[in-house]
């Protein structure tokens, strides 16, 4: 397991370990298994996964603006809207699949190379309570393989 201490190069190896490891399980699944919740008032795969470009979208922002300064302070995501907004539930499966695909390999790259003198950056993003780029990134990791268990892609 990783941390907030975890060099970036090795974040960005489980990072890609992880994500390599999803696609061809995702790419089995059913355009159709894809669009059905898995529980009654839950997302489906596809917003699951809509959820994840999101997330992807925005700490992508959070990396690279976070090595501008000493400080970062980013809006919260309200998951929610952006989900609904952007209408995951419409889109095919294979389109949502290849593009979490592209862009996870795009912040691996992007992770791999953040310096480590940028570690310590205060990022404040939910709260008030800063955390650190280090925390960022190891985080993003997590959050998303907590994400593909809901789905069974990672058990």
């Amino acid at each position: 397991m990783t941390s907030e201490q975890t060099p970036f190069p090795a974040i960005a190896a489980g990072l890609l370990q992880t994500v390599e490891s999803a696609v061809p399980k995702l790419l089995s699944m059913s355009d159709a298994d894809a669009s059905r919740p898995r529980a009654p008032g839950k997302w489906t795969p596809k917003q699951v996964i809509g959820h994840l470009i999101d997330s992807a979208s925005n700490n992508h922002q959070r990396f690279v603006r976070a090595q501008q300064g000493a400080e970062l302070v980013f809006p919260p995501y309200e998951q929610d809207h952006w989900v609904s907004c952007q209408h995951y539930a419409d889109r095919t499966w294979h389109d949502l699949v290849t593009l979490w695909h592209a862009y996870n390999r795009h912040l691996v790259h992007v992770v791999s190379h953040i310096p480590e003198e940028k570690r310590h950056v205060a990022c404040v993003i939910e709260s008030t309570e800063p955390v650190t780029l280090g925390f960022l990134a190891d985080d993003y990791g997590r959050h998303l393989r907590h994400h593909l268990g809901q789905i069974g892609i990672l058990t």
